[in-house]
C-alpha cells in the first residue's frame, strides 16, 4: 500500500491556513496580554487610591474605558446611612458620582447564595440581558441600547458590603454560560479598596468631630478656615466668624447635672446647625463653646443669621430627657474677615478673625448676655 501524495496546491493551502491559525493566536495573546496590563494598572491606581472620591472616581472613569463598558456602576450597602453622611460631611460631592447606589440592605441587591440548600455559600455574579424593569435602579442614566449585564457581588469576609453592576450594549457580552473568574477576582480587589478607604475616611472623620454633638472640632475649623481663607484671597469673597458661647452653663450643670448638660449642648448644636447652610462649618472649641465659619458672608449678613440662632435658642425652652424644661441662651460674637487682611500671612488672619470674634463675644456676656455683638475696629 503506497502513501498517498499530498499535491504541492494543497501543502501551499495547509501552510497558509497553518500560518493564519498562528497569527491569529499571537494576535490574541497580545490583546489578552494588553488586557491584562491594563487591569493590573487599573488595580495599582484603585489600590494606591486613599480617599474615598478618589477611588470611586478611578472606578467610573477607568474600568468602562480599559474593559470595553458602556456603563459601570456600583451599589453599596449603608444601612443606618453612616457611610453616606461621613462621606458628605467630609465634603464629598455625591452629585458628581450618579454611577454611584446606597441601598439599605444586601437582600436589596438580589443575590442568592451559591448553594441554596446550605445557605451558606457566599452570592455568585448574575449575567444576562438588561430588563429595564428589574435592573434600571442599577444604572441610573442607561445608555440606550443597553443590552447585557454583569452584577458583581462584592464581599469582605463572606459579607456582601455592595455590588459592582457592568453593563454593555453588546447581547453577547454577559450571558450566563460565561466564566466569571476575572470579574469576581477585579470585585474583590474593589472590595478590599472600598473597606480600606471607607474605614480611613471613618476614622478621619472621627478625629474631626466632637464625639458629644457630632459636630466639628477645633482641630477640623482650624484647618478648614485655612483653606478657606486661601480660597476667599482667591475668588474675592468675605469670611465671617461666629464665637458663640452658652450663659450660665455652670449653672445649668449644678442644675440638671452633667447629663442634663450633655443634652443641652447637643440641642444647642442643633438649633445652631439648622439655621446655617450647606456651605458653612460648625465646630465645638470645648466645653460651652461653639465657632462657626460663614463663606461668602459679610459682617451685616453674618450678624443676621446670629440673631436667628440666638433667637431660635432663647425663645423655646429646651425639653430634657427627664421631662423638664429648661430656658438656655447663648451670647454671641462676630467677626468678619476685612479686604485688607487678605495681604497678611493665613495663619496669622486666621488666628485675627477669631480673636475679634471672641473679643466680641466677650463684650456681649458683659453687657448682659443672650444678646449678639458685631467686632468693630
Amino acid at each position: 500500500m503506497s502513501d498517498q501524495l499530498v499535491s504541492p496546491p494543497e501543502l501551499e493551502a495547509e501552510n497558509a491556513s497553518l500560518h493564519a491559525r498562528l497569527a491569529y493566536l499571537i494576535e490574541q495573546a497580545e490583546l489578552n496580554h494588553s488586557i491584562m496590563c491594563r487591569h493590573q494598572a487599573f488595580d495599582l491606581e484603585i489600590v494606591g487610591a486613599g480617599t474615598f472620591p478618589e477611588l470611586i472616581g478611578t472606578i467610573f472613569r477607568s474600568l468602562p474605558a480599559i474593559s470595553n463598558l458602556d456603563i459601570v456602576t456600583l451599589s453599596l450597602v449603608d444601612k443606618e446611612d453612616d457611610i453616606h453622611t461621613v462621606m458628605d460631611k467630609l465634603g464629598v460631592d455625591f452629585a458628581a458620582f450618579p454611577e454611584l447606589i446606597f441601598v439599605d440592605s444586601e437582600h436589596a441587591l438580589g443575590f442568592v447564595p451559591a448553594r441554596r440548600e446550605a445557605l451558606t455559600g457566599p452570592p455568585k455574579p448574575l449575567l444576562g440581558p438588561y430588563v429595564p424593569g428589574l435592573h434600571q435602579d442599577l444604572f441610573p442614566g442607561a445608555p440606550a441600547g443597553l443590552q447585557s449585564i454583569a452584577q458583581v457581588p462584592l464581599l469582605r469576609n463572606r459579607r456582601v458590603i455592595g455590588s459592582l453592576n457592568l453593563g454593555s450594549t453588546d447581547a453577547a457580552r454577559f450571558t450566563p454560560a460565561l466564566g466569571t473568574d476575572f470579574v469576581e477576582h477585579m470585585a474583590s480587589i474593589i472590595a478590599i479598596c472600598l473597606e480600606n478607604v471607607i474605614s480611613n475616611e471613618m476614622l478621619k472623620y472621627i478625629g474631626l468631630t466632637d464625639s458629644l454633638t457630632g459636630v466639628y472640632n477645633r482641630r477640623y475649623i482650624d484647618r478648614r478656615l485655612l483653606e478657606e481663607i486661601g480660597r476667599a484671597r482667591r475668588q474675592a469673597y468675605r469670611i465671617s466668624c461666629m464665637y458663640i458661647d452658652i450663659d450660665h452653663f455652670k449653672t445649668v450643670n449644678d442644675s440638671v447635672g452633667h447629663q442634663g448638660g450633655d443634652e443641652v449642648l447637643r440641642e444647642v448644636a442643633n438649633r445652631i446647625k439648622a439655621e446655617l447652610r450647606i456651605s458653612d462649618a460648625l465646630g465645638r472649641f470645648g466645653g460651652e463653646e461653639f465657632v462657626v465659619l460663614l463663606i461668602d458672608a459679610d459682617l451685616e449678613s453674618a450678624t443676621m443669621v446670629a440673631q436667628r440662632i440666638r433667637a431660635s435658642i432663647a425663645n423655646i425652652p429646651f425639653e430634657l430627657s427627664s421631662g423638664e424644661l429648661l430656658p438656655v441662651s447663648v451670647s454671641i460674637g462676630v467677626a468678619t474677615l476685612d479686604d485688607f487682611e487678605r495681604d497678611h500671612a493665613i495663619e496669622g488672619v486666621a488666628q485675627m478673625l477669631v480673636a475679634h470674634a471672641d473679643s466680641a463675644l466677650y463684650q456681649a456676656k458683659e453687657t448682659g448676655r443672650n444678646r449678639v455683638v458685631s467686632f468693630d475696629d
